[in-house]
């Protein structure tokens, strides 16, 4: 452990943050410098890449999402090939970038999801991507498996970036949102002037995952998400589907609640396929009654669950959604007059942003530091997140 016991005593450190999301279409890779930790932690972001997975390897990650698919060497097998593909995306940015692994102190992997029931019997998550094999490939420290120890307290073991959104957002007179789209949709909210108890964060529902699965069908692979809006502003809401959507007993949760493939996954998409063209509307208004959908589950959040008791004074997007014009319209409509602005106009890139939470959660695990938030998770106590492996 003398390789991270070294890093208490370094005034800056270059941490690697690692990221690869519900829509697994390839490994977030963020080189940041962090000063600090806690509320004095301070971060300069040094580059940023994203590695898209090769088909196959994303073909055969979707298979492991699925009970009828899954096999047990399969998913032995994905776990040291994700973890390859994490060490390989983190040196070629490093060479990309001119900088030696031997420079860098850390890595902080949340690796590959392929399965989440925190509310299971027995609670359980699993994330692959195995750690050893980064340490070993790169040479570089690694934090990895942030989730399992806040599932073990009977958390949810999500969202994570809660608290990486009150050491780098939290105001003392105004309450900001925090609202990440990626495959699924999360919700932080740090009411003004808070503590680290009073965050409350949240999965809202579906994000881009059903979306970009019925672009994948329409297009026949040939796009994985709409790019620009271009094909769901072609169509028109329809909103007796939109509102049998809208009555999903997901919504109804009461928070904190997370969700994931295991609910909002291919079946469900198959689903949604076949209802949209029992209503005899277009491919087009389909996907534009699926962009409703996201925003539509995200404004219902905010009205049943935060605005009586923490409205917020701004609204920051992150993700792939925030890239959606038409979904950051409707956001923007869905929550006049409070102002909704892509999280990079703060100075933050969007893109990295989860991948930066990475690298910080590493460097709180270094030192000590609890960085689950149990208001968000439903966890019993606070709790050091991550496992710890030497190259």
């Amino acid at each position: 452990m003398k390789p991270f016991f070294d890093l208490l005593h370094k005034e800056k450190k270059l941490i690697i943050g690692l990221m690869s999301g519900t829509s697994a279409d390839g490994v977030d890779v963020a080189l940041v410098e962090v000063s600090g930790s806690g509320l004095t932690t301070e971060i300069e972001l040094v580059a940023f890449g994203t590695f898209p997975y090769a088909d196959e390897v994303r073909s055969r990650i979707f298979d492991l999402f699925s009970v009828e698919t899954a096999r047990v060497d399969e998913i032995c097998t994905m776990n040291f090939v994700i973890g390859q593909q994490f060490a390989k995306s983190v040196l070629t940015l490093l060479e990309r970038v001119g900088i030696a692994p031997t420079k860098i102190d850390l890595i902080g992997s949340h690796g590959q999801t392929i399965h989440h029931m925190p509310k299971a019997p027995v609670p359980a998550t699993l994330q692959i991507g195995e750690p050893a094999v980064i340490a070993h490939e790169t040479g570089i420290p690694t934090v990895a498996d942030f989730r399992v120890a806040d599932v073990a307290a009977g958390g949810e073991g999500a969202p994570l970036v809660a608290y990486i959104d009150y050491l780098l957002f939290h105001h003392n007179t105004q309450t900001i949102g925090l609202l990440n789209i990626g495959g699924i949709a999360n919700l932080t909210v740090l009411p003004a002037g808070c503590g680290i108890e009073a965050v409350h964060a949240s999965d809202t529902g579906p994000g881009n995952m059903i979306l970009d699965a019925c672009v994948e069908k329409i297009t026949d692979g040939t796009m994985q998400f709409d790019e620009n809006s271009e094909l769901a502003r072609q169509g028109t809401i329809c909103e007796p589907l939109l509102q049998q959507w809208l009555s999903h007993p997901f919504f109804a949760l009461t928070p904190p609640k997370t969700t994931g493939r295991e609910m909002f996954g291919t079946t469900f998409t198959d689903t949604y396929w076949q209802q949209i063209h029992e209503h005899n509307i277009s491919d087009y208004d389909g996907l534009a009654t699926l962009t409703a959908l996201t925003v539509g589950s995200i404004a219902q959040y905010y009205a049943d669950y935060v605005m009586v008791k923490t409205p917020l004074d701004g609204l920051y997007v992150s993700g792939g959604g925030a890239r959606n014009p038409l979904m950051m319209r409707g956001l923007s409509d869905a929550f006049a007059p409070i102002l909704v602005v892509d999280v990079s106009e703060t100075g933050m890139s969007g893109d990295a942003k989860e991948a930066i939470a990475f690298a910080i959660l590493a460097n709180e695990a270094v030192h000590g530091n609890c960085s689950n938030v149990p208001n968000a998770t439903g966890a019993s106590c606070r709790k050091v997140l991550g496992k710890f492996v030497c190259p």
